[in-house]
């Protein structure tokens, strides 16, 4: 299992200084987050995503790069691409793209006249965006004709440093009845980040286990954008105790998690001063 973090609270110099304490304690990946305008329940600045993470390339060597979770359907398609490829040639191949939808508490989605803001709209342009994207690395000029996208001829000539940006989108998970569109499109692509349905908890290891057993039986049954692993990316809060993270990490390892995304996002307790502080005590030792 690998384990990363996430830096939800601080001021973009106080984001580096995290990625790097994040790499020198142990850490496998540090990951931001997209957002633009949260409104008054969420008094805490956002920062440009690509931004930050160009910033955290550039002091960093070795930890993986991505936000939890890019809103897609919110940025311009080709603008994205250029930056994901920017990120990914200053990173030397180091980001992933974990992709949702988007909350349209985020003004940036509902006060824009224009944006997206049905369910439907924007996973279908979120597909679309996708395989906008897998045209885009090959290196070739394509014009793109989607649900929800189209577009003239574009080239991006030089393509991602491993050929392919691992892409996890965001599956929701029911044991009662599993949405298999939603999944589907995680399968399709390099990983997924769960959600239980109905709730904002993070999946326990029981709702992991049977999410990994749904996909291990489709999986077989779709063609892949790459040939890369497979990642379940569970989310949770690791205990200060190490022998009890361990536990935690350990049990989402044998539920089928092959990462853990330690994550904080209480704003009435949560400071950066304590995210500096857990990362580092470092990940467990499993």
């Amino acid at each position: 299992m690998k384990f990363g973090f996430i830096g939800s609270f601080g001021t973009p110099a106080q984001q580096l200084v995290l990625a790097q304490e994040c790499e020198k304690h142990g850490w496998d990946g540090y990951f931001t987050w997209d957002a633009i305008s949260m409104g008054s329940e969420w008094p805490s600045a956002t920062w440009d995503p690509f931004g930050l993470l160009c910033a955290v390339a550039a002091v960093t060597e070795r930890i993986t790069l991505g936000a939890m979770v890019f809103a897609v359907p919110r940025h311009r398609p080709w603008e994205f691409a250029q930056r994901a490829l920017t990120v990914d040639h200053l990173s030397g191949g180091r980001l992933v793209l974990p992709v949702g939808v988007g909350v349209t508490i985020d003004q940036a989605f509902t006060s824009v006249p224009g944006q997206p803001t049905e369910l439907r709209e924007r996973a279908e342009l979120l597909d679309d965006v996708l395989t906008f994207l897998a045209e885009s690395w090959k290196g070739e000029p394509f014009e793109f004709q989607g649900t929800r996208l189209s577009t003239g001829e574009l080239h991006f000539p030089t393509p991602p440093v491993n050929g392919h940006i691992p892409v996890w989108p965001v599956g929701v998970w029911d044991a009662e009845n599993p949405p298999a569109k939603n999944l589907r499109r995680a399968l399709r692509w390099d990983g997924i980040v769960p959600q239980q349905r109905g709730t904002s908890d993070e999946p326990l290891p029981d709702a992991i286990a049977g999410l990994t057993e749904w996909l291990a039986k489709h999986r077989d049954n779709l063609e892949r954008a790459s040939d890369g692993p497979f990642d379940v990316v569970a989310q949770g809060k690791l205990s200060t105790d190490p022998a009890e993270a361990a536990d935690q990490a350990r049990a989402m390892a044998d539920a089928g998690a092959t990462w853990w995304i330690d994550s904080w996002w209480d704003p009435a307790a949560v400071t950066p001063e304590m995210l500096l502080e857990k990362v580092r005590q470092g990940p467990p030792s499993l």
